[in-house]
């Protein structure tokens, strides 16, 4: 009784949140370089090298369209590898004097003891690194040999400081999924308090790769992980906003399923265009800082993230979890879009099946 009066308290609050629409994040795509060629890059699809790197202050003056921007609004720097970019700091400070947050998503390549200071020194208040395996498994997705001791050298400098807000992320994938303790083991060392899992959407270069897609047991299997070591309290473990997954809301995440995509998440892509979370599929962008006022733009438009009943097909036509799933994370509409591409729930509900 008392989860189901929860359940329709979160639907009413999450109702308001769309309502409000109050733009929390926004991601700014600076560059589709990388320094890596990752078996599981969500963004191969889509990038398209002709584009340089957009200018700081073609960023900025989209940024300052934003009259109203609330406390924790915060500017998310990813890519390709934002770390390529000479010129991150400049942004940043820039950011700081407009009182204004800003972050970094990470591989971790660069991320040295010189940059970690200036990085730091230039205001920077949140950091995200990749960690996908013990050596093997994860230099096996990174496509590269000497990732690994890089990637642990830059959690270790960044676990170090106590003015980030730092955690890190990692691909659960057919090669790692047996190393989720010794990798929690290795993080609890390094004294890393946040830790968040994901696993892969088939785009990009993961789509039709079967090694990095679970199993529907493994799936279980992750799910029970997870919901175990937040009983542990060693490091605060979640799994990631993804999908929605059925009885284990919320026992692996502090809330319910929210896909945030359009509602408190913006982006601005290398091109301009505007949209939400960067792996959403390119033909929902909404607009283009070089012709549209950005937050305008966030105002007026996104209504196929603000009103999700276009997903009411395929597996989601006659769910009867629909109301809590609104069809599933956002990036899992791509292509066709005739349905969607991962139903977590499913697997969770296969592998129950499969245990009698």
């Amino acid at each position: 009784m008392i989860s189901s009066l929860k359940r329709v308290a979160f639907r009413k609050f999450r109702e308001s949140e769309v309502q409000l629409h109050e733009l929390n994040y926004l991601f700014w795509e600076c560059t589709t370089r990388c320094n890596l060629n990752c078996r599981h890059c969500g963004s191969d699809c889509s990038k398209d090298y002709s584009y340089p790197d957009m200018p700081v202050d073609d960023f900025l003056a989209a940024v300052d369209t934003i009259k109203e921007r609330p406390e924790n609004f915060t500017v998310v720097f990813t890519g390709g590898e934002p770390l390529l970019r000479k010129d991150l700091e400049s942004c940043g400070r820039a950011l700081r004097k407009r009182g204004l947050r800003w972050s970094l998503v990470t591989n971790g390549h660069l991320y040295d003891e010189q940059r970690h200071i200036s990085l730091l020194n230039a205001g920077l208040g949140a950091l995200t690194i990749s960690l996908d395996g013990l050596e093997a498994s994860h230099n096996w997705l990174r496509n590269n040999d000497k990732s690994f001791t890089k990637v642990i050298h830059a959690i270790e400098l960044a676990a170090s400081s106590g003015r980030l807000s730092f955690d890190v992320v990692t691909c659960v994938n057919q090669k790692n999924i047996s190393e989720l303790a010794q990798i929690r083991d290795l993080l609890v060392s390094a004294n890393v308090k946040s830790w968040r899992l994901f696993t892969i959407i088939p785009i990009g270069r993961a789509a039709g790769d079967q090694e990095l897609q679970l199993t529907d047991d493994q799936f279980a299997e992750l799910m029970d992980f997870i919901a175990l070591q937040r009983k542990g309290k060693q490091i605060d473990v979640k799994f990631s906003c993804e999908g929605y997954v059925g009885k284990y809301e919320p026992l692996v995440r502090d809330s319910y399923f929210f896909c945030r995509a359009g509602i408190n998440i913006g982006s601005v892509l290398i091109d301009g265009s505007i949209s939400a979370c960067p792996n959403i599929d390119r033909s929902f962008t909404q607009g283009n800082i070089y012709r549209d006022n950005l937050y305008e733009v966030w105002l007026n438009k996104f209504l196929p993230f603000r009103n999700r009943e276009w997903t009411k097909k395929g597996k989601c036509a006659s769910c009867k979890d629909y109301k809590d799933c609104w069809g599933n994370g956002f990036h899992n509409w791509h292509g066709d879009m005739n349905d969607v591409l991962v139903c977590h729930k499913e697997k969770i509900e296969h592998a129950a099946k499969n245990q009698h």
